[in-house]
């Protein structure tokens, strides 16, 4: 996808990003609407550079097969990726995306979507899910890389990405939000520094069914994705955000490494602080860190990431960027501000403030996939 498309409006603002998110523990389904309405409410959070969303049980009717999601610059590119994508996978159903005009949105992509599977010529002997997991991956990789014009915007399982260039109620109107319902619900709206705004660069980034939003700036960037691509990964998104959902999906699901010990690697405590540890935690901590010391965020963040087991909010060890949370019922919100959780859940149970680099999850009751 061509970045020099003028689609970022000539504009490039200091940074502020908003963040909402809510999830059922129970796969209660909600309507896409309410995470806009809750971005909405912090809409000076954003400038209108991005905004998007990522819904999590869209796609029941197709749970067991990776939904891509796909931004094309023209018909050729569109031509050129389905010719590529019927040579590897068995195409169960394609669509354009719907939408609708929205007074705020100047110009768009065509957007496609496409529900698959690897063909069994194609992955050949080993049918497991972790070696479908990484055929999918290395394919989404090669598109995002090498097929000009085109960009997978998201390929996970019973959930999809829908972002671009606008304000959050202008995205959300756009991909007419209001008609899909989901149990969990991850949101952005961007004030970008230095990257411009365009639709591909908008926020949430994935990889299969990791969604990442992201508001602060990773001055560790250059390590990060030096680290990243020495697996195969491939940054081509200019900004920091992606490698995160990169560094997320290889620590998680191919390191196989606890949730619980992710915040111990990208938001690690200050040597001193492990120094104090008792004497079990502290050879923990000193070998995440020697080991996995390249995926070490630096620089404020403050993210949410929904994956298959549920989603979990995190900022870093100093905590420069804010984020507030909430329950109410089997409900967890994560957001930027108080406000945009109580514009959706005006009396929740409960509201706290995580300290600095502590991880606020929720599971699924009997999570799937």
């Amino acid at each position: 996808m061509s970045r020099e498309n003028n689609w970022d409006w000539g504009m490039h603002n200091p940074s502020g990003c908003g963040i909402s998110s809510l999830m059922s523990l129970k796969r209660k389904l909600f309507r896409g609407n309410l995470v806009v309405r809750s971005l909405d409410n912090m809409v000076e959070r954003g400038n209108g550079l991005g905004a998007g969303y990522a819904g999590y049980g869209i796609y029941p009717e197709h749970e067991e097969q990776y939904a891509f999601h796909l931004m094309y610059e023209n018909i050729d590119a569109r031509n050129f990726t389905e010719e590529y994508l019927s040579r590897f996978f068995k195409i169960f159903d394609d669509e354009p995306i719907p939408t609708r005009p929205m007074p705020g949105i100047r110009t768009a992509p065509i957007f496609h979507r496409y529900f698959v599977l690897p063909t069994e010529e194609a992955l050949g002997t080993n049918i497991s899910e972790h070696a479908a997991d990484e055929f999918v991956v290395r394919h989404v990789t090669e598109i995002n890389s090498s097929q000009k014009g085109a960009f997978v915007v998201s390929s996970g399982k019973n959930m999809g990405v829908f972002k671009g260039v606008g304000f959050p109620a202008d995205i959300g109107g756009f991909f007419r939000l209001d008609e899909y319902q989901g149990y969990c619900w991850i949101g952005h709206s961007r004030f970008p520094t230095n990257t411009p705004g365009w639709w591909g660069g908008a926020h949430p980034f994935t990889m299969l069914d990791t969604a990442i939003v992201h508001n602060g700036e990773i001055s560790s960037y250059g390590i990060n994705r030096r680290y990243i691509e020495m697996f195969g990964y491939r940054c081509t998104m200019m900004t920091d955000s992606e490698a995160i959902a990169y560094l997320f999906d290889f620590l998680h699901r191919k390191q196989r490494l606890p949730l619980e010990l992710i915040p111990a690697i990208f938001s690690s405590q200050f040597w001193q602080n492990i120094d104090l540890m008792d004497e079990e935690n502290k050879k923990l901590h000193e070998t995440l860190r020697q080991v996995y010391g390249a995926a070490l965020l630096n620089g404020p963040f403050a993210i949410v990431v929904g994956h298959r087991q549920g989603m979990f909010g995190l900022s870093d060890r100093v905590k420069l960027r804010p984020m507030i949370a909430a329950r109410k019922d089997d409900v967890l919100y994560i957001a930027s501000e108080e406000a945009g959780i109580r514009e959706i859940c005006p009396q929740p149970d409960t509201v706290w403030m995580p300290r600095a680099g502590e991880m606020v999850a929720g599971f699924y009751e009997e999570a799937g996939k």
